[in-house]
């Protein structure tokens, strides 16, 4: 898919780079970036712990300094060919490997607040977080499902806010397909509640502000999906589309975006990826996410709209069936950092 060139512009601040949960791969595809892209080195900063580090580049085959820093403002002096690491926090001891560990989930989320608040800070330009798991954040008694409601209230406190007054959303993405869903990790029956015509409209809204504002499109073409099979078909299957959706888009139409539907469900994805649309509003989790998953994941990139910085991940989770063994693709993280870029129009290497 074809996207608009972003302007470029002189990094102030490194990229943060969170090393994810240490029993799963993330601390493994976060050294084979800086193995496999040497002049990273200066322009990111990873926020870990310096054992968790030591034994991902021993993993994954050796060879890897790691410049150790005082803080992100050192990054600009590592030379290429290292591991620029900020060591913020120290785990205890080193988690096995693919076990669900609650203080391996306690420094994961650990590592994600110090990156978060340095970026409310300006001391980062923004975040790109490796995988997180949810049994270890639960197991660590951290009441949040997943990165994008822990930085949406770490993101609302810093303003003086609660959640629920700094909305925010969140978008898959890869070369061919991009999602924004107004619902996450909710169950199906409260995703469903949860399709109302204000929580549409903040999601074109967002949406909208992230495409012409944050990146500078002149304009950004929104398909919005049906709740219901054919969109409900004029109420015969549900009036979702009639009494929530429709006014949401007439709404953004009315203020001059380019966004259309409710369209049907089951074909608005492949009309998106033929070039029709540059996005796709998805009513909830799975409607959105499992066609952009099918076209695979190696090069997919999660990015949450509406925080006052940038913040993208891979498009995978810990997996802890792969964790310790050195095989993780790191494509996914990589794609990831260059999206960060591409946001902050800053050069993408």
């Amino acid at each position: 898919m074809d996207t608009p060139a972003p302007p470029t512009a002189d990094p102030v601040a490194p990229l943060a780079i969170t090393m994810g949960d240490a029993a799963g791969i993330g601390p493994e595809i976060v050294a084979e970036v800086f193995r496999r892209r040497p002049t990273w080195s200066s322009r990111c900063v990873v926020v870990g712990d310096v054992a968790v580090m030591r034994r991902a580049v021993r993993v994954t085959g050796g060879g890897l300094p790691i410049a150790v820093l005082d803080g992100p403002a050192e990054a600009r002096q590592v030379p290429p060919r290292c591991l620029p690491l900020w060591p913020a926090l120290t785990l205890p001891s080193l988690p096995a490997f693919g076990q669900v560990s609650a203080a391996a989930g306690r420094a994961a989320a650990e590592a994600v607040t110090i990156a978060a608040q340095a970026a409310l800070a300006g001391e980062v330009a923004g975040l790109v977080t490796a995988p997180l798991h949810k049994g270890a954040l639960a197991a660590a008694g951290i009441d949040v499902p997943g990165h994008t409601e822990l930085l949406q209230a770490l993101a609302a406190r810093h303003r003086g806010l609660t959640p629920a007054q700094l909305p925010v959303r969140m978008m898959l993405s890869n070369a061919e397909l991009r999602t924004v869903l107004v619902s996450i990790h909710v169950s199906l029956r409260a995703a469903i509640e949860a399709v109302t015509a204000s929580a549409v409209w903040e999601t074109l809204r967002i949406t909208h502000e992230h495409f012409t504002g944050l990146l500078g499109w002149p304009s950004c073409r929104i398909a919005v999906a049906g709740l219901n099979p054919h969109a409900g078909e004029g109420g015969l299957f549900g009036r979702e589309e009639i009494d929530a959706i429709a006014p949401a888009v007439a709404r953004a139409r009315a203020a001059g975006w380019d966004v259309s539907g409710p369209h049907p469900p089951d074909t608005v994805f492949m009309r998106a990826r033929a070039g029709e649309f540059d996005v796709v509003i998805a009513m909830y989790h799975d409607q959105g996410l499992i066609p952009v998953k099918y076209l695979g994941l190696a090069h997919g990139v999660n990015t949450t709209l509406g925080l006052p910085f940038v913040r993208t991940s891979p498009d995978h989770g810990t997996a802890f069936d792969l964790a310790g063994q050195g095989r993780a693709d790191p494509s996914s993280l990589m794609a990831a950092v260059q999206a960060a870029w591409a946001a902050l129009r800053q050069p993408v290497a």
